[in-house]
């Protein structure tokens, strides 16, 4: 493991016992795997491209056990992480508190495919079958079975909310519901990028309300739009932000390759992959790295 790596789990693995895990009594004899240690083997699977849990504990057991004296076994580890699903994202919300952002006036919304199958006989044998979709990709120009992930975030990556939806929802329901479940997290005067799919009156009228101001392109032929500020026309030119955290998130976090087949480890795994990359913005923030959204480089 690279000593980059390892300063990560180090500050994390600190972070997340002192802070989130709570020093309570269970029932029962406490795990061998704590929820701070099980926070740092998910976010090191997905940094060494690991997206079968069974390779990544045959591996881990070999090369990691200086850093996991336990591991368990793999099908011990899929229930854990399958069942992670709310200390995951306790973790994302408090790294997403505690990171300073360039921009704090400015968030970034879009959401991108998740393809949960591509076969019909999944699609009706699946347990995601009624929450998952048919759904088309413009970027891609393709149609696919899954889910969207919707994603609220900083300028430097950081999420901030996301959620999984059905692709045949309208998109611009699915963030309004998901800002008004989270209202809290989203300050007054709020600067809201976004592309044209966001564009209607009823989604301006939610934005207005709550003192958020959207910024997306005009749309073609709309004369109800308003003309662009400089001030707008200049932010727009960032609007390509959010595409290049969807291809960290693909590209390089193999957020298409996580092999769910159950609502509980569709939504950990999708959220363990966010928690990657949420980990290693803080900690590049922290030691103040020129990128903070720069993947660790790692051999193994």
């Amino acid at each position: 493991m690279t000593a980059d790596i390892n300063t990560l789990l180090t500050a994390l693995y600190v972070f997340v016992d002192d802070h989130l895990v709570p020093r309570r009594r269970r029932p029962g004899r406490p795990q061998r795997l704590s929820d701070a240690e099980l926070v740092c083997l998910m976010i090191t699977q997905v940094l060494f491209d690991f997206p079968r849990e069974r390779h990544w504990i045959r591996w881990a057991g070999t090369h990691l056990r200086d850093m996991f004296p336990y591991l368990p076994t793999a099908s011990g580890y899929g229930k854990r992480v399958r069942g992670s699903g709310q200390l995951i994202a306790t973790v994302l919300r408090a790294l997403a508190h505690v990171t300073p952002t360039s921009a704090p006036i400015l968030r970034l919304i879009d959401s991108t495919p998740v393809p949960c199958g591509t076969s019909r006989e999944t699609t009706k044998r699946s347990d995601l079958a009624g929450d998952a979709g048919y759904g088309y990709s413009a970027s891609h120009s393709r149609y696919f079975w899954g889910m969207r992930l919707y994603l609220l975030a900083t300028a430097e990556g950081m999420p901030v909310l996301w959620c999984l939806a059905n692709p045949k929802l309208d998109e611009r329901e699915v963030m309004a519901a998901l800002i008004e479940a989270d209202h809290h997290l989203i300050a007054d005067g709020q600067v809201i990028l976004a592309d044209r799919g966001f564009a209607s009156p009823e989604f301006d009228q939610f934005c207005d309300l709550r003192s958020i101001h959207l910024v997306r392109p005009k749309r073609a032929n709309a004369t109800a739009d308003a003309p662009r500020t400089p001030a707008e026309k200049a932010l727009l030119r960032a609007r390509q932000w959010i595409e290049s955290i969807f291809q960290s998130l693909k590209g390089q976090l193999s957020l298409e390759r996580h092999g769910a087949r159950r609502h509980d480890g569709l939504f950990a795994r999708v959220g363990q992959r966010l928690l990657a990359l949420a980990a290693v913005i803080w900690h590049n923030t922290n030691i103040g790295a020129p990128n903070p959204r720069s993947l660790i480089a790692y051999d193994h």
